[in-house]
């Protein structure tokens, strides 16, 4: 008997066809860039696994310092019609494009020109900062610090919106108590990284009654609950911290009290922030038997101080290795390095990020030994 030829309906063709094209598109997205999730669900992460085969993936987390922007710098960006930040990371976007993820820490506030542009003491920046960070590699930036309210709750709301339309995740300040609650979740390579961020305070200025979401404040038992929640979505809990004294390039005992309790809780990795200058990475013991990485301050990535090493920077990197056996999933954490950055200006005008070792082409004569100095005070405690 002849088989007939089975004949589907127009609809189950079209739907089809637009299953196949995302099943597609998925696939290139999550081999070319890391995928955002907002999750407030618990999430199976164990993938089907033959017991007679290792799989091993991996990948380099990236992250720098302090994007500050006084005055001098977002007029430096105005062109007469719009502001545009890009040229100040032109030297440094290759650098910045080889991490698979990159994390920054937008210490000023993204309020908008409708809010009112402002520099110390309550800062208020261009949206389009923002634009600048996208294009030159960054995936994901911390929004909470001590000036997250120099422009109250508008402040945050508008920053809030715009990196929300931009497509720029960010994390420590939301809109409200659900945006809060989501967590937010980058898979690169089958690795989901968790970003958590906290701040000691916010220069006095106090949090709405009713509206403790909108910042995030460094306490304990808060933060022991976020992390236990992120560890039980994500394989790596990464946590921003705006913390230690401004201009101080070695810890506080309280900042390495908190690393530990944090690293004990289960963090994998700490990126801070704060005291505007570089201070170094260290390998942290923990409890359990495991290392977490934590880099005590990133320091100025961009802004407009200068001299006594607010002007250098750099970028931090570590390889995430994810290795699942019939055993289970383990995850490695090595080659932490640092790259250090330099902002040049001449005459509060033509700001650039470059980097330290090429500073003397742009006025710092005394690059080389700089270079040297800041390559051993950031590994001087790795050993």
């Amino acid at each position: 008997m002849k088989k007939k030829d089975i004949k589907l309906p127009k609809n189950m063709i079209i739907v089809c066809t637009v299953i196949a094209a995302i099943l597609f598109l998925q696939q290139r997205l999550s081999a070319n860039q890391p995928t955002n999730i907002y999750s407030s669900q618990k999430l199976s992460l164990r993938p089907p696994f033959n017991a007679n085969r290792e799989l091993t993936a991996k990948i380099t987390l990236g992250a720098v310092g302090d994007i500050l922007i006084h005055p001098p710098v977002y007029q430096d960006a105005f062109n007469g019609v719009e502001y545009n930040f890009d040229p100040m990371f032109e030297k440094v976007k290759p650098l910045l494009k080889k991490p698979d993820i990159l994390t920054a820490n937008q210490e000023s506030t993204l309020g908008g020109v409708e809010l009112g542009l402002s520099g110390y003491p309550l800062f208020n920046s261009p949206h389009q900062v923002a634009n600048a960070l996208v294009d030159a590699g960054v995936d994901i930036v911390s929004t909470a610090n001590n000036h997250a309210l120099d422009k109250g709750e508008k402040g945050i709301y508008s920053e809030s919106a715009y990196l929300d339309q931009l497509g720029l995740p960010h994390v420590g300040s939301y809109s409200n108590e659900i945006d809060r609650q989501k967590l937010r979740i980058m898979n690169k390579n089958g690795i989901r990284i968790a970003f958590i961020a906290y701040t000691y305070g916010t220069n006095g200025i106090p949090l709405p009654k009713g509206k403790e979401f909108l910042v995030n404040i460094i306490d304990k038992n808060t933060m022991k609950s976020e992390i236990a929640r992120a560890k039980s979505n994500a394989d790596v809990v990464v946590m921003s911290l705006h913390w230690g004294n401004e201009y101080e390039r070695i810890p506080t005992n309280e900042q390495r009290d908190v690393a530990q309790f944090l690293a004990n809780e289960g963090v994998d990795i700490i990126f801070g922030s704060h005291p505007h200058v570089l201070q170094p990475m260290e390998w942290i013991k923990t409890k359990d038997g495991r290392k977490t990485f934590v880099i005590y301050s990133l320091g100025n990535f961009i802004s407009g101080q200068q001299g006594d090493y607010k002007d250098i920077g750099g970028l931090a990197t570590i390889d995430i290795t994810k290795k699942i056996t019939k055993k289970g999933c383990k995850i490695i954490l090595s080659n932490p390095t640092f790259t250090p950055t330099y902002v040049t200006s001449q005459q509060n005008k033509s700001y650039r990020i470059v980097p330290l070792v090429k500073a003397r082409n742009y006025g710092l004569t005394s690059a080389k030994a700089k270079y040297d100095e800041i390559k051993h005070h950031m590994v001087k405690w790795l050993q």
